[in-house]
């Protein structure tokens, strides 16, 4: 199994953690740094993030014991505290975010629900903007941005399983099932996404871009190990699971037409051809056989569920806005540009 290299330090907490993973500290003490950065940071985004990835694959040359390291979770904890602090003060979780505050938590879900079955009619994300005007360098960028998660698709949500009961695991489990490729190694999302890199001559070795990656992006995959890592957020990763199994279809689609629309190969149309089919039927089991008997049964887990889909939907609106706005300027998105990408 691939072990990527540590990447480069962003700032004093990112250094701090990455010197200890090397083994050139012998403790931790990061509560300044963590509380002073930016959570929105690539310093403390950063740190996080390498912090989450000894839960996965871990690092080259770094110990696999690190991973519960008291130090390294005392680390995380507070740099978990300072992004989860800025995510709800983004993300109202109370009253303040009801149109009727007489309304229960349970119809507010469903009113957010039917909410991402409906696209706006003004829409202009990337999807948007790859389909009509997008360039090859820009789908590569896109890719590129796109393998710090989906190189471990469904892994931070797999964390979920056991901490779910009856109906709504077993039909997580379902979903989970076809994004491991239904038993087929080379059905996996994952290889297809690698198998798509490669086809558009992209590095597919795992966690090969991390370096490039700016904090918006990064900050998407830490909301997920952050849920998945913690049994109180269950509601909210089951909320970024749906948010993501609901609304990709389209976009997917539209990946789809960008790329054939420049010509490139059809193995590289492959992954997301696969997920405007499979989403689509994901989004009934996650609608109806997931959200559905998990508040049935734990009724207080809705307004978590609504958190997650709001806080997955204010993530991946940033990255939007980050990709169009860097795009916008005729320069590449990535800390670290391809080869054809814009200096």
């Amino acid at each position: 199994m691939n072990r990527p290299e540590l990447p480069a330090a962003r700032g004093l907490l990112s250094e701090a953690v990455l010197a200890f993973l090397r083994g050139e500290l012998l403790g931790l003490a990061v509560a300044e740094e963590a509380e002073a950065a930016d959570p929105w940071g690539e310093d403390l985004q950063l740190a996080l993030y390498c912090c989450y990835e000894l839960h996965y694959r871990g690092f080259a040359d770094v110990p696999d014991d690190l991973e519960w390291n008291p130090d390294l979770l005392g680390a995380r904890a507070g740099m978990e505290r300072a992004f989860l602090a800025a995510l709800r003060a983004e993300v109202p979780d109370g009253d303040a975010a009801k149109s009727d505050a007489a309304k229960s938590d349970a119809a507010e879900l469903a009113d957010v629900i039917d909410a991402l079955l409906v696209e706006p009619v003004d829409a202009h994300g990337v999807s948007h903007h790859l389909r009509r005007d997008g360039e090859v360098w820009q789908v590569r960028e896109y890719v590129a941005h796109r393998s710090l998660y989906h190189l471990k698709e469904a892994d931070p949500q797999a964390w979920v399983i056991a901490r779910l009961d009856g109906p709504a695991k077993a039909a997580l489990v379902t979903v989970e099932h076809d994004e491991y490729g239904g038993g087929d190694p080379a059905r996996m999302h994952a290889h297809l996404f690698a198998e798509m890199m490669r086809s558009l001559d992209l590095d597919a070795t795992y966690g090969a871009y991390l370096d490039a990656a700016p904090a918006p992006v990064l900050a998407e995959v830490n909301l997920m190990s952050l849920c998945g890592l913690h049994r109180s957020l269950r509601g909210a990763l089951v909320g970024q699971f749906a948010t993501v199994e609901l609304t990709s279809s389209p976009g997917s689609d539209r990946i789809v037409r960008a790329m054939r629309r420049l010509g490139l190969p059809e193995q590289a149309v492959e992954f997301y051809a696969e997920h405007v089919e499979a989403d689509a039927v994901h989004e009934q089991l996650v609608r109806r056989g997931v959200i559905a008997p998990m508040v049935a049964a734990e009724p207080e887990l809705a307004r978590d569920i609504v958190f997650g889909i709001r806080a997955s939907t204010l993530l991946a609106d940033r990255t939007d806005a980050m990709l169009l706005r860097s795009w916008g300027s005729g320069r590449s998105a990535l800390r670290r540009p391809l080869a054809d990408s814009p200096a």
